[in-house]
């Protein structure tokens, strides 16, 4: 589909994606109020989930926080029992975050939470067209990710 045959898609896509968006912030935030934590604790622990064991600066730049917002928020999720402060067995100057076993079992409990709520939105559209949203989905999610690397 070349420029001019895509272009009435363009506002209604745009518009689509916005009012998707906005419900899936809303329902997880919804979802993250449920087990008592922030978005951008939940965010965290994605982060070290998906990395491994890092410092607060590192976490930090790939929240793109300042230093003492991600000093601040670690300072938290430790206080609740989420991720723990190591000292680094090859440089005891530096600490590193943990997620604790309370972490990994909130960030699966969260991520299971969200699964169910869409399963249950894909179980009223047929097998084709959810293939279909995939495919479009990854399309979509390759070509626009380069810019934004830095969480993924």
């Amino acid at each position: 589909m070349d420029a001019v045959t895509h272009e009435p898609y363009v506002a209604e896509i745009d518009k689509l994606i916005r009012r998707v968006s906005f419900v899936i912030k809303c329902r997880g935030r919804d979802i993250l109020n449920e087990f008592g934590i922030t978005t951008p604790q939940f965010n965290a622990l994605l982060v070290l989930r998906d990395n491994g064991d890092m410092t607060i600066g590192d976490l930090g730049n790939k929240l793109y926080l300042a230093s003492s917002t991600a000093t601040d928020l670690i300072d938290r999720m430790e206080r609740d029992g989420l991720v723990v402060r190591k000292r680094d067995s090859s440089d005891r100057r530096v600490v590193r975050l943990q997620m604790s076993e309370k972490g990994h079992e909130m960030i699966h409990a969260v991520i299971e939470n969200r699964k169910r709520y869409l399963s249950g939105l894909l179980a009223q559209i047929s097998p084709e067209e959810i293939e279909a949203l995939q495919k479009a989905l990854n399309s979509l999610y390759v070509m626009m990710k380069p810019p934004c690397q830095k969480n993924d």
